[in-house]
Order: structure tokens, then C-alpha cells, then sequence
């Protein structure tokens, strides 16, 4: 018995529940965390000629995919979604279908979850204070740091800070918050990804990383010494380095992945 992989399409207006059906027809296996009228309306536009089918996780875990059905752990939608047209009546309802997700996977009756795109705006729109899926998982999680980190390929840059103003980025970088953040990619790096001693590019926060204390002091007042202890206890660090150069080809080829000091940063 096989725990399934969930899938949230998303904001209901948006693209997520066209590109969650297109997917889940090329791999029937995915159970879908939506609103099956909303799926089924979705096939139809798209002439995918697929039938959704409820079920939870459990029925799913036990139940053999089959070509030509969707399967939808079913949450109900407040009011039919208008596609391009934002409606905070419908905001509960992408929430709701994260939590029942999350919920599944903490208590092992899902092997992983997907998201599709939110649009935060109309979540906060609706009265709900969100700032994005990942602050919301550690939440239902119960973990007070996490990591995001973005990966295509072997290109792979996490993130010191999340879904913030930029103006608030300089006073979230501390040293604590700092060392935690590397402490927890290194040992993913290791754990999830095989990596025996991951090589990390660690950037500046700002422009040409400080310039000597020129462009700002957080390079030689947060982000050296840190990199400095982390580095004599044995992880492998390279900074900090200034954003603008660090994904040059030739020296991402250095690297197993890049921290990032802000949402955005540097990415090409």
C-alpha cells in the first residue's frame, strides 16, 4: 500500500487547476486536493474527455490508477470559480484545501504534497493573514525555521528570508537566524541529496556584497563571521559573494547550491 502524492491546484480562477488536470492525466497516481466540480469543469474546457472520481487518501493508497479518471480528495468551493476573475468568497476554500493537505502528510497518510499557484492578494483580501505557502506549512507543522530553497536541475539556491518587504530584510538577517538557515541546508544537502560535503556559495545582502563596508555593514558585521565559525567546525563555504557574479556558469559549477539573502535574489 502506497501513500499518494496530493496535488492543490491553487487560487480556482487561475491557471492551477488547467495545469493540475493536465498533469494528473499524464500521471493518473496524483490525488487531487480540490473541488471536483471545479476539476470536472476544468477537463471539459480543456477536452482532456477524463470523469473525476472522489476518494480520500486511504481509498486511494489502495485503489490502482486508471487512465481516463482524475482522482479528487473533494473540498468544497463557496461559489463557482470565474476563470481571471479573483473572488475572496473562495479564499477559505484554498486555504482549507492546504491544510487538509498538510494535515495528511504529517500524519503519513500522504507521501508528499504539490501546490499550485496562490494569489496571496485575495487571500488577505479576504481577511486572512497569509504571506505564502511557506510560512503557512511550518505553521501547520509546528517548526519555527524552515528553508526554501529552489532548485532546477543542479542549480539549487535556498533562502535566508522568505515573503517580506525588502525594507524588513536587513533586520531579519542575524547571526542566530543566519547560522541556523546554513546549519539546516547543509544537512539537507547531505541527507536528501547525497551530498558528502556540500560546497555552499553563501551572498552578500548588498550590492557587490558590501563593498569593504562602502554599500553597507552586514557582510563584515553578520555574514563573515558566521560563515568564518560555521567554516572551522567543517562545512564547506564560499562567501559572501556578490550576487551579480555568483551565477555565472562557470562559477555555479563550483557550487552545490547557493544562500540567497532575500526572496529573488541574484536569480537569473
Amino acid at each position: 500500500m502506497t501513500a499518494p502524492v496530493l496535488l492543490t491546484p491553487g487560487e480556482p480562477a487561475g491557471i492551477g487547476p488547467e495545469i493540475a488536470c493536465r498533469m494528473a492525466v499524464d500521471q493518473p497516481e496524483l490525488l487531487l486536493v480540490a473541488d471536483p466540480g471545479l476539476l470536472q469543469r476544468s477537463c471539459e474546457q480543456l477536452g482532456l474527455g477524463v470523469a473525476v472520481e472522489v476518494m480520500d487518501p486511504e481509498q486511494a493508497s489502495s485503489r490502482p490508477p486508471s487512465s481516463g479518471r482524475l482522482r479528487c480528495w473533494p473540498v468544497a468551493l463557496p461559489r463557482p470559480e470565474v476563470p481571471g476573475q479573483l473572488d475572496p468568497t473562495n479564499a477559505p476554500y484554498v486555504l482549507d484545501c492546504l491544510k487538509q493537505a498538510a494535515e495528511a502528510c504529517l500524519d503519513q497518510r500522504a507521501a508528499a504534497m504539490v501546490t499550485g499557484p496562490i494569489h496571496k492578494g485575495v487571500i488577505n483580501d479576504a481577511g486572512v493573514p497569509f504571506s505564502g505557502h511557506t510560512e503557512f506549512l511550518a505553521e501547520r507543522a509546528g517548526v519555527e525555521r524552515v528553508v526554501m530553497m529552489l532548485t532546477a536541475g543542479t542549480l539549487r539556491v535556498a533562502l535566508m528570508t522568505t515573503h517580506l518587504p525588502l525594507r524588513d530584510v536587513a533586520d531579519a538577517l542575524t547571526a542566530e537566524r543566519l547560522k541556523t538557515t546554513l546549519k539546516i541546508l547543509d544537512q539537507d544537502l547531505r541527507h536528501r541529496f547525497g551530498l558528502a560535503l556540500p560546497r555552499i556559495a553563501v551572498l552578500g545582502l548588498n550590492p557587490h556584497a558590501g563593498e569593504s563596508g562602502h554599500l553597507g555593514l552586514e557582510e563584515i558585521e553578520i555574514i563573515e563571521p558566521v560563515v568564518a565559525e560555521l567554516r572551522a567546525v567543517g562545512m564547506e563555504l564560499i562567501g559572501p559573494l556578490p550576487a551579480d557574479t555568483a551565477f555565472l556558469p562557470d562559477k555555479l559549477n563550483g557550487f552545490d547550491a547557493v544562500l540567497a539573502m532575500y526572496h529573488d535574489q541574484g536569480l537569473p
